[in-house]
């Protein structure tokens, strides 16, 4: 008999491979999939989206509305404010509008303000964490039209205007 007959099996190198590679294996297939529930769907969209077969639709009527009145505006934030200013298009100045933040990964973070009429455009009292993008979506109190945008962290002023192009 050889020495490696003579030994337990848990001191022969081999048998470290034999076992070990397939248990690291299953360990790491479990946490991959326990990673992948708990991160939940990557794929949320804010809008309300139809789903036919293997078709997505989703109501692009207000992106439409705010192309046809050439709408577009500038948000910008500053010390505690959030500020909407028109850039083209005829708005009505005396609606309110609704300014939706939303955090790119985490929905938990996302922010909605009402803005009012302000002497240039509108404003609201909001500190804005700028240490993360944000993904901008500006709407009458309505709906009837929709301007969006992203706002690239550190960044404090972006142009908001309809997803469909001219």
């Amino acid at each position: 008999m050889t020495d490696n007959e003579k030994k337990p099996f848990w001191k022969v190198p081999m048998m470290w491979l034999v076992i070990g590679l397939p248990l690291m294996s299953v360990v790491a297939g479990i946490s991959l999939l326990v990673i992948a529930i708990r991160s939940g769907g990557a794929d949320v969209v804010r809008d309300d989206v139809q789903r036919v077969s293997q078709i997505q639709t989703t109501d692009l009527g207000p992106d439409e509305r705010a192309r046809e009145l050439n709408l577009s505006a500038v948000l910008r934030t500053d010390e505690g404010v959030i500020q909407v200013i028109p850039a083209t298009g005829e708005f009505d100045k005396r609606a309110t509008l609704r300014v939706t933040l939303a955090h790119p990964t985490r929905a938990t973070e996302d922010l909605q303000v009402e803005l009012t009429p302000a002497p240039v455009g509108w404003s609201a009292a909001l500190e804005l964490d700028d240490s993360h993008d944000w993904i901008v979506e500006l709407v009458p109190a309505d709906g009837t039209w929709r301007l969006r945008g992203r706002m690239p962290r550190e960044q404090h002023a972006i142009r908001l205007a309809p997803s469909l192009a001219r």
